[in-house]
């Protein structure tokens, strides 16, 4: 599995997210954490992890939380958690099976 980190239209000089490994291994039946470095002056930034299957497949919203001064999150699918700090994001995948095989990517969104 790996994670890459498209940035969000928008964000302004010095707002950055990375990925802090470019790939990630796990074992079927267990769970496995991804995670992002971000930095903002922003106060209330959105982390955003999506997952795209394949090439030919967009990539497909997993979640958003909040993070610094916010607590608001959305996380439809309950296999997976999240995370955050000041400066980090994790993704946190329960119960690994093949089909979570895919990239994933994390955003970082500072609209006012």
């Amino acid at each position: 599995m790996a994670s890459f980190s498209p940035l969000f239209p928008g964000l302004t000089a010095g707002d950055s997210i990375s990925p802090d490994q470019d790939q990630l291994t796990g074992t079927e039946g267990k769970s496995v954490t991804m995670k992002c470095n971000y930095q903002t002056n922003y106060s209330h930034p959105w982390l955003y992890w999506y997952k795209q299957e394949s090439d030919i497949q967009a990539p497909q919203f997993i979640l958003w939380k909040g993070a610094k001064n916010s607590t608001r999150e959305l996380i439809p699918d309950k296999q997976y958690e999240s995370r955050t700090t000041d400066t980090s994001t994790e993704l946190i995948i329960r119960e690994l099976t093949l089909a979570d095989t895919a990239l994933y990517y994390c955003a970082l969104e500072t609209a006012q």
